[in-house]
């Protein structure tokens, strides 16, 4: 600062120094502006102390631009969200808001996923010369009438429920694994998926089974299936985003989706283990079968109308669930 006056400078940047101060003291009330704004002003205040030090030999300057500096640095890394917050944050936002974001991705998913697995049910359940191709009719009334009926008790509910988990989990990892090449291969998993319900509702409605199929299938499926749809739109909308990142750099864009394709996957992981428990306790329940839709239906409700009431309240909010936008440096003193 040699050959610049220290009142003038003091006087050119007095403003930033007592903002800084103001955000120090209000460390417990900020708001997340407010918290980036604290960050820029401590990074441009510990130059304006190396600035000083260099040059002024006025000690009351350099000490008081050393303690607020001082005091602005533990705001900035000491004050971590505990471990409660940051879980409550996560299920309140980053997951509702990341899927309520991409719902018409999932709901683009749903449709496709429908319309291929009735279309080949429909094609199978009217054609016996279709349903003979598949199987003898032996094994297909072996399968409508036993087996499976028998899945869903044949073994105990907690092992059952365990399998179940697995099974939907690596079906969700597929979609959630393929958003590393963009999400290309989501199609063909989706495909294959209806695929196998296409069959098996095609044979069960065509033996005059459907009752069973439904009332069977319905209780877990609506929130199995709406898992599978949710990590096949995350992973998905990843790939568009490479193809069309918008004004902003596609680097960003790719790095904030994928982080979001993260928190979907989490936040599966325990929407999966209510699938598995509908379909271990509830499915082959003796419930009658309206009882156990309406569980089915009751969860699937509760899951949409929790993403949406938070995923809403955090997208108005301006939130996107991206991690780099999470509070984990809390002023909290």
């Amino acid at each position: 600062m040699a050959g610049v006056d220290v009142d003038a400078f003091v006087m050119a940047n007095r403003a930033s120094w007592d903002r800084l101060e103001h955000l120090v003291k209000k460390r417990r009330r900020l708001s997340g502006a407010e918290v980036d704004e604290l960050v820029e002003l401590y990074q441009r205040v510990s130059t304006h102390l190396s600035i000083v030090r260099s040059s002024s030999s006025d000690a009351v300057l350099v000490g008081r631009l050393s303690g607020l500096v001082a005091r602005a640095r533990s705001v900035v890394t000491g004050a971590h969200a505990p471990l409660r917050q940051e879980f409550i944050r996560f299920w309140t936002v980053s997951f509702p808001v990341v899927a309520y974001r991409s719902w018409r991705w999932w709901l683009g998913s749903a449709v496709g996923f429908f319309v291929v697995a009735i279309v080949i049910a429909a094609w199978i359940a009217n054609n016996p010369e279709v349903q003979a191709a598949i199987a003898t009719p032996e094994e297909i009334d072996q399968l409508v009438n036993n087996d499976f009926a028998a899945y869903y008790s044949e073994n105990p509910a907690g092992s059952f429920a365990l399998s179940v988990w697995v099974n939907n989990a690596w079906i969700a990892v597929q979609c959630i694994a393929s958003a590393i090449l963009l999400g290309i291969p989501i199609p063909w998993v989706l495909y294959n998926n209806a695929l196998n319900l296409g069959l098996s509702a095609g044979l069960m409605f065509g033996a005059g089974k459907g009752d069973v199929f439904l009332g069977l299938i319905t209780p877990h499926g609506l929130i199995e299936l709406t898992a599978v749809f949710l990590a096949a739109g995350a992973g998905m909308r990843l790939g568009w985003s490479a193809i069309s990142p918008g004004d902003r750099p596609r680097g960003q864009v790719l790095a904030e989706q994928g982080r979001a394709v993260i928190a979907v996957a989490v936040g599966l992981v325990a929407v999966l283990v209510v699938a598995g428990l509908v379909e271990a306790f509830v499915s082959p329940s003796p419930l009658p079968t309206v009882a156990r839709i309406a569980i089915g239906v009751a969860v699937e409700a509760a899951f949409l109308g929790y993403v949406v009431y938070f995923g809403a309240r955090a997208a108005r909010a301006g939130e996107t669930g991206d991690v780099a936008d999470a509070p984990d440096v809390l002023p909290t003193g």
